[in-house]
């Protein structure tokens, strides 16, 4: 079996989406910023992610720094359901082919997971590091307060929940059955799909 040679990135070419190793951790890149300073020599400003614990920090590279590329496999599985702090998981080609990871794993996403949704696995050196979901998804709303009469034309907000337990803030005109579109990432509501 051959070496695979992971990337080196120098320091311009940490810039967003790219995913690196730093102090022995993925971290994806969220945002960069090369700039220089007076005399000195360019620095890139950076907001990373840990893919790993989901913790965002702020990371400047100097011009001599590399790092390495992040080598994040990913694989697609199929969700089955969540049980006592566990999201289990089946190969789409195999669903006798079950298994499960420990929800703190999926982190805040793990609240949008729906059964029979196909999600990517991230797995970075072995280990499952974190789940991608659609970047947008659809949700029934099971639970949303009364709109005040008068209220809705001046738009404003009220929180609702969704199938799965997620809370979101979306506007007053938001009824229980409503079906809305919902940025996972953010975790915001983007759009009403369909009226009750």
């Amino acid at each position: 079996m051959g070496v695979t040679l992971v990337p080196v990135l120098s320091y311009s070419e940490i810039v967003p989406k790219k995913l690196i190793v730093y102090d022995d951790q993925p971290f994806e890149v969220l945002s960069s910023h090369v700039f220089r300073m007076q005399q000195r020599k360019p620095v890139n400003q950076t907001k990373m992610r840990n893919l790993k614990t989901g913790k965002v920090v702020e990371v400047s590279f100097h011009q001599n720094e590399t790092v390495q590329e992040a080598d994040v496999e990913e694989r697609e599985v199929k969700f089955i359901y969540r049980n006592r702090g566990e999201a289990w998981f089946a190969d789409p080609k195999n669903p006798k082919d079950r298994f499960s990871i420990q929800e703190e794993v999926v982190g805040e996403k793990v609240k949008y997971l729906k059964p029979d949704l196909i999600v990517e696995l991230m797995v970075w050196n072995e280990e499952i590091i974190g789940v991608d979901l659609p970047i947008k998804m659809d949700f029934k709303v099971i639970e949303a307060p009364p709109s005040v009469k008068g209220n809705t034309a001046q738009g404003g907000n009220k929180l609702v929940t969704l199938e799965g337990g997620a809370t979101v803030n979306a506007p007053l005109f938001i009824n229980e059955g409503d079906i809305l579109r919902i940025n996972t990432d953010t975790g915001e509501y983007t759009e009403r799909v369909e009226k009750k």
